[in-house]
């Protein structure tokens, strides 16, 4: 079975469980049960749901289910590993036949589970797995961390994109990930919940998800004059968008209409983005020429579910 992994370094992942999963495992191994693990006979299920969602969350995004089903297929034990579970005190009693057993360890149970994406409520399930109890038991950890996070940030994502009514949500919170591999998952979760994109190149080419990017303020702040960092990075991306609040919001994009920047966009990244973006697409639309009507204003720093919903109501009762 051919998938993207998700992982860093797939060589190991058999031993990205919790321990007493495999101290479990060698005591089923061991019990009056062990002849049948080899006829199937001693199943067990196991069901992953949540019980109460957070105040103010009414569902959840179901998202990870392909790095579990690669997972399910892929994992298996190395020399390496057996040999470091044997150096520990705890095995070191332990019967070789039950290193023999995880030597040969491969997943033969069922997966039920609901297709990425789906919205889901308290108490009803994620996924199943149907398995010797042996294998159910190793297996536990992995999909618990896998479909855990990947679903609470598509949730999150969901609530975002909700909140947005419409317009477009890029995913921008690689740098703030827990560490590189988490990113990535972020980023393919975000995209399944709603995001048109997302900041993080590898996830563009390991997941083909369409990548967006600006420029940092550092840019700007590395030429001696505003307006000569936007002049070069409108001549190599003059599609690209402008980061005007480096400085002074309003003063840059003056200076962009005065100097004729034809500008896709310009973004917007701290300060009062509603009090901003307004004024900024009066200045944008009131330009001579109407040569900036049609440029686009995005807004970044910070923005969750309840800053989105205030900025498009403050816009509405403004219209009204």
């Amino acid at each position: 079975m051919e998938g993207f992994s998700g992982n860093i370094d797939w060589g190991d992942i058999a031993l990205a469980t919790d321990f007493y999963e495999l101290a479990m495992a060698a005591a089923y191994y061991y019990s009056n049960y062990q002849p049948d693990y080899d006829t199937n006979k001693i199943k067990g299920i196991f069901e992953m749901f949540v019980r109460k969602l957070p105040r103010n969350r009414s569902y959840l995004v179901a998202a990870g289910l392909e790095q579990v089903l690669y997972f399910l297929v892929n994992v298996k034990f190395n020399e390496g590993q057996l040999s470091y579970l044997k150096s520990l005190e705890v095995f070191k009693d332990m019967g070789e036949d039950f290193f023999e057993y995880l030597r040969n360890f491969k997943f033969t149970g069922n997966v039920w589970a609901v297709p990425e994406g789906t919205i889901l409520f308290p108490n009803e399930p994620i996924i199943r797995i149907e398995a010797p109890i042996i294998e159910a038991q190793i297996i536990e950890t992995y999909i618990l961390s896998m479909m855990n996070f990947q679903s609470l940030i598509a949730t999150k994502t969901s609530r975002v994109v909700t909140a947005a009514k419409g317009k477009s949500i890029v995913e921008f919170g690689s740098r703030r990930a827990h560490g590189p591999q988490a990113a990535l998952l972020a980023a393919r979760a975000s995209y399944i919940a709603g995001c048109i994109g997302t900041s993080n190149t590898l996830a563009g080419y390991k997941l083909g998800i369409p990548v967006f990017g600006t420029s940092a303020h550092s840019f700007i702040m590395s030429f001696e004059k505003e307006l000569e960092a936007f002049k070069q990075f409108n001549k190599i991306f003059p599609s690209g968008y402008l980061l005007v609040d480096t400085y002074d919001a309003i003063a840059a994009i003056k200076k962009i209409i005065k100097s004729r920047i034809t500008t896709a966009g310009i973004r917007l990244d701290s300060g009062d983005l509603y009090y901003l973006s307004v004024e900024a697409r009066r200045l944008l639309d009131s330009a001579p020429g109407g040569d900036y009507a049609n440029t686009k204003i995005m807004a970044s720093g910070d923005l969750n579910e309840y800053q989105i919903h205030d900025l498009l109501n403050r816009d509405l009762q403004c219209q009204q």
